[in-house]
């Protein structure tokens, strides 16, 4: 008989809790990060899961939130779990596994929020994905640096990793990027960061070891990274929601109690990265029966503008209440 084996040592495993926490302040979305001791870059409020002290997840991650930024969360939305070995992991990394539980979080205008704590604090969202803003027009970064670069990527013969892919990486690149004649698709931001991170193109690819990162000489600028896998976490929010607006009123737990239409145009704008028709989207607006007057009017410049509030019997008269945008010719 064979001396049998000793048992191998389970792996440990760490629940992570991460939120990508949104505002919209004037044209612009921003995401609060916060800087942490053990991460050279900015990262996304988080911490770990104590099933002692945390009844839930939710009330987990509240509870980092408020004591790494002093804010209290208000709509929450779990997004995905990400588990992946090599996101973010130093080479001959042997400590706990780190599963994370990310999150959408949505708050209103930091007018009317108190200033986050310690050093957390808001940034745009745009300076994580410049590529992703296309209010007027393609960004100058995709002709620069990125789709060139992906386009010799995909051309390049490239060994079998074992996976089963339904497209090929010229196919991936045309549907994520719109190029070669298809439509550019505001939802696909986390296709696209994965795509960049498995082309080695951005910063994280080559923190984490990617081979198609390491074998480059040098990087293209393609936005500022975040800690761990918080980029991707990030861009999972992004297309969530861009995605949920279209059908769910959530863009309303970014606005103000009273707004002009104006203002909601300009957030809907910012979060799609798309410009609007002005009177194509006060059509819609109406349409949806969405928002009502308040009576109330806020001076401008020119003429005074209507103040409208968000129209919350819509939530019982109809199942999908949202803002259903055209798709990008």
């Amino acid at each position: 008989m064979t001396e049998a084996s000793p048992p191998r040592p389970r792996p440990a495993i760490e629940i992570g809790l991460a939120a990508a926490i949104v505002a919209v302040e004037g044209d612009m979305p921003q995401i609060l990060v916060a800087h942490r001791p053990d991460a050279e870059m900015p990262a996304l409020p988080a911490g770990p899961f104590d099933p002692l002290a945390h009844r839930t997840f939710e009330v987990g991650l509240r509870a980092w939130v408020r004591e790494q930024t002093g804010l209290a969360l208000g709509y929450v939305e779990q997004l995905y779990t990400f588990g992946d070995r090599g996101r973010s992991a130093a080479a001959g990394d042997i400590g706990p596994h780190v599963v994370s539980v990310g999150y959408l979080a949505l708050t209103r205008g930091l007018a009317g929020t108190a200033a986050p704590a310690g050093d957390a604090g808001f940034m745009p969202w745009y300076d994580f994905f410049p590529w992703e803003d296309w209010r007027t027009g393609p960004p100058a970064i995709l002709a620069a640096h990125i789709l060139p670069q992906l386009k010799e990527w995909a051309r390049t013969p490239h060994a079998d990793d074992g996976q089963i892919r339904a497209l090929t990486r010229e196919e991936r690149l045309r549907l994520c990027f719109g190029c070669d004649g298809s439509p550019w698709d505001e939802e696909k931001a986390l296709e696209r960061y994965e795509l960049l991170y498995e082309a080695g193109l951005v910063a994280e690819a080559a923190r984490d070891g990617r081979p198609a990162a390491l074998a480059r000489a040098s990087l293209p600028p393609l936005g500022r990274p975040l800690a761990y896998d918080h980029r991707r976490i990030l861009a999972t929010a992004i297309s969530r929601l861009r995605a949920k607006l279209k059908y769910r009123p959530v863009v309303f737990e970014l606005m103000p109690e009273r707004f002009t239409l104006t203002a909601l145009q300009t957030s809907v704008e910012a979060i799609t990265g798309r410009h609007l028709h002005k009177q194509n989207f006060r059509r819609l607006v109406e349409a949806t029966s969405l928002v009502e007057p308040t009576g109330e009017m806020m001076p401008t410049a020119g003429r005074p503008a209507a103040l409208f509030r968000f129209r919350r019997e819509v939530l019982q008269e109809r199942p999908a209440p949202g803002l259903r945008l055209g798709t990008r010719a």
